[in-house]
């Protein structure tokens, strides 16, 4: 049976792209500062509340594990205060992406390259907000950074967070090829669990936050893109699926 070509890389952005997460975790913590709040996240329980995708989806998790009693709190009050610890969060991790706190990680750019070269079509697909998404690749990339890519998804057009394929599926259809065409690239179990939902191919990138994660599924799981090259992924793309 003749096996489709790859035609697509599908990027995730948090840990994919760049190891963004310890960044973030930091824009949490001072947006608690700022809001006089006596909530600290360290790296194990940020680790942890990883495992839920989504800013203000991760804070209302918390805030429901350190509130149990969260109706004595009118609901809309509750959402404005989350919103309102988010937006703080989001600026505080956008001064630190332009001031050059994060870094692509190694092999993405070279990657990215090639494919664009080979005429491959590239798209994003992501549950973090999209000011998060352009900061950090104009910052990588250049303030054109927009055109290497076909489609976006993010939080603003995918409002059901991963695990669930929403995002996958609306990039598939955006990018107009089926999804034996396309290969996703992840960091992270539940991303792994979107895009195999999807029916998507995924090569994985570990890293601190994501090691011990359950990858089974997944077509390669690498410590990173440094020594891979389009032919590679291609191979493995194209190999008979066991």
């Amino acid at each position: 049976m003749a096996h489709a070509a790859l035609q697509a890389l599908i990027f995730d952005v948090d840990g994919t792209l760049a190891d963004t997460e310890s960044v973030h975790m930091d824009a949490f913590n001072q947006a608690f500062q700022e809001m006089g709040m006596d909530w600290s996240w360290d790296l194990a329980l940020y680790t942890e509340l990883l495992n839920i995708s989504g800013g203000k989806e991760r804070l209302l998790h918390y805030w429901k594990q350190v509130n149990p009693d969260i109706k004595a709190l009118d609901a809309q009050a509750l959402n404005d205060r989350i919103n309102r610890i988010h937006d703080l969060k989001t600026a505080v991790y956008e001064n630190a992406v332009n001031s050059g706190a994060v870094s692509l990680r190694p092999g993405v750019l070279k990657l990215m390259d090639e494919a664009l070269s080979a005429g491959l079509q590239l798209a994003i697909a992501t549950t973090t907000s999209p000011v998060n998404v352009a900061a950090l690749l104009r910052h990588a990339i250049g303030s054109d950074w927009r055109i290497n890519f076909t489609a976006i998804g993010d939080a603003s057009t995918a409002p059901i967070k991963k695990p669930h394929p929403q995002v996958y599926l609306q990039m598939i259809t955006a990018l107009q090829l089926p999804a034996d065409q396309c290969l996703a690239l992840e960091d992270s179990s539940n991303g792994l669990r979107s895009a195999t939902a999807a029916g998507l191919a995924t090569v994985i990138t570990t890293n601190g936050f994501t090691a011990h994660h359950d990858f089974t599924g997944a077509l390669k799981v690498l410590p990173d893109l440094s020594e891979v090259n389009l032919q590679q992924l291609r191979q493995w793309h194209s190999a008979p699926k066991r």
